[in-house]
């Protein structure tokens, strides 16, 4: 028996694990699916290269067949092991624009204006210049500044500076738009995930129990309350087990955009239709669950270059060598940096209030994130839309909790989208041609022939893009008929449940959702402890 069950030990179910096991008097239950976090390369930043598609560490997800991308399947890795996506992820911390929060709160979600959430990023935030208006200095997750700096980096900067784009030393203060390096959740060269910044201090805490491989089956309901959550089931090593809560207690979903809609479908709670193809008995006709997913398409154009590169040293067996020294010895070099080293926010037209594209930049270049290198010298400037209008869904097939969803993202149904997708591709394209990067292009390796009209550069979207793994909204918050959870996490027409992960978002962030979804967990202890 538990206070509280939490279903995730994910970006945001560590953080409220941590904060609600605080009161020794609170008895807590978290549950993982995945293993513990000791495979060495989920601590150190490049170990995403080993993490990503691993089967013992990634739940190694596929989308179906998109239409608006030449029918292509892409690969959706989701964090299976403790630290969730946060143990795999490319260590960028990015908060987003202050607009996105304060249209959630225009929509009717009191309380998640950016003025709410600030003190919320800035309590879970150890940054490494120190605490500010807009930083924390003393929470669990370290935040710092991007050491290795080299010349195509330079300038690529400097390319963005010569279209208009200002240099910024901060994307996370009061604007996010300008040019500059990455902050990355890392310190002393190594990774800082969920886990590391708030399960593992707390872990020896008498009043909390930690569970992995624990494979959550379904929501159990009051035998004489059908709208009421008594506890969970799951499937642990081959055993059913099952965790009850104590009266006045609440289950916690924090498995994430993909993870909590489908536990919701496997206990009735969900869209009639879906459930009844999918055999499952409705308990609760909820219509939003599983629908209006959203993430990020990345385009990525790569291009061959006459300096020097990570190819370089990947590909060479002396390199690899260098690196792995650097690293042992001074926890440095290549082996420290996240998946990125710039990050641009900038505007792909004028007349906009804040900017709608981002640019990851890598100094090193792939067919996909974490497969081998080109054989050239390369990097790859990745450039998606901050707010699409596409929506797509995640829903279950079959009452087996082990059976995979359907997830079909609708990427580019959106005319807007198509049309932005576009314009960032000439942006990226005539940063290229820039004074600063142009000396350095010897050809663009990722185009079609003749690259003239618009629908040359939307064919290279199509075919030259993929994930950059942010899904959201698949629960989301509101007030409105197709809500799940409203302003306080409650599921809309439940008892003794919220939810708090990147499946809430009423819509996606302009950023990265790694630093959002703490956020979410430290706005959902908030709530719970609050409403004690």
């Amino acid at each position: 028996m538990y206070d509280y069950i939490i279903v995730g030990a994910g970006s945001a179910g560590c953080v409220i694990t941590n904060r609600l096991s605080a009161d020794p008097s609170i008895n807590v239950l978290l549950l993982e699916a995945g293993g513990r976090d000791t495979n060495p390369w989920i601590h150190i930043p490049v170990g995403y290269f080993k993490t990503l598609h691993n089967p013992k560490t990634d739940w190694c997800y596929k989308t179906e067949p998109e239409a608006e991308l030449n029918g292509r399947s892409l690969d959706w890795p989701r964090g299976k092991t403790l630290g969730g996506s946060s143990s795999i992820n490319g260590l960028l911390y990015v908060r987003g624009q202050a607009e996105d929060y304060d249209h959630w709160a225009q929509a009717g979600n009191t309380g998640w204006s950016y003025d709410d959430v600030l003190p919320l990023f800035k309590r879970s935030e150890s940054y490494e210049l120190g605490g500010d208006e807009m930083h924390g200095a003393d929470g669990g997750l370290a935040v710092s500044k991007m050491r290795a700096h080299s010349e195509i980096s330079e300038a690529f900067i400097n390319a963005a500076v010569e279209m208009g784009v200002p240099r910024t030393d901060d994307y996370n203060g009061r604007v996010q738009e300008g040019a500059g390096y990455f902050d990355q959740t890392a310190k002393r060269g190594l990774r800082c995930s969920s886990a590391k910044a708030f399960l593992a201090p707390v872990k020896s805490r008498a009043n909390l129990e930690i569970q992995t491989h624990a494979h959550i089956t379904g929501l159990l309901f009051d035998e004489t309350d059908n709208s009421a959550v008594a506890g969970v089931s799951y499937s642990q090593k081959g055993r059913s087990q099952r965790a009850m809560l104590n009266a006045g207690g609440e289950v916690i979903l924090s498995a994430g955009a993909i993870g909590s809609p489908q536990i919701l479908e496997l206990s009735g709670i969900g869209r009639g239709d879906i459930l009844q193809q999918a055999g499952i008995d409705v308990r609760h006709e909820l219509p939003g669950v599983g629908e209006a997913l959203q993430d990020h398409l990345q385009i990525r154009l790569v291009y061959e270059v006459n300096v020097p590169t990570l190819n370089d040293m990947i590909n060479s067996m002396f390199g690899k060598l260098s690196i792995g020294m650097k690293y042992a010895f001074a926890r440095s070099g290549p082996m420290s940096l996240g998946a990125s080293q710039v990050a641009i926010f900038a505007k792909s037209m004028d007349g906009l209030e804040t900017p709608d594209i981002q640019f990851h930049f890598q100094p090193l270049s792939a067919d996909k994130p974490g497969l081998v290198m080109h054989p050239f010298s390369g990097f790859t400037s990745s450039v998606c839309q901050l707010r699409p209008e596409s929506r797509g869904h995640v829903h279950i097939t079959s009452p087996d909790a082990a059976d995979y969803p359907k997830i079909v993202p609708h990427y580019l149904s959106a005319t807007a989208d198509q049309l932005c997708a576009i314009r960032a591709v000439k942006f990226a394209r005539k940063m290229a041609e820039m004074p600063a990067l142009k000396p350095f292009i010897e050809r663009e390796h990722t185009m079609i022939d003749d690259m003239k009209s618009d629908e040359d550069h939307l064919a290279v979207a199509r075919q030259f893009s993929q994930s950059i793994y942010h899904p959201t909204s698949t629960c989301r918050m509101g007030i409105d008929a197709q809500a799940v959870v409203d302003p306080q996490l409650k599921v809309h027409g439940l008892r003794n449940i919220r939810i708090a992960d990147a499946s809430i978002m009423p819509s996606l962030v302009s950023g990265n959702t790694n630093a959002p979804t703490i956020m979410i967990g430290e706005k959902a202890a908030e709530l719970i402890l609050a409403s004690r």
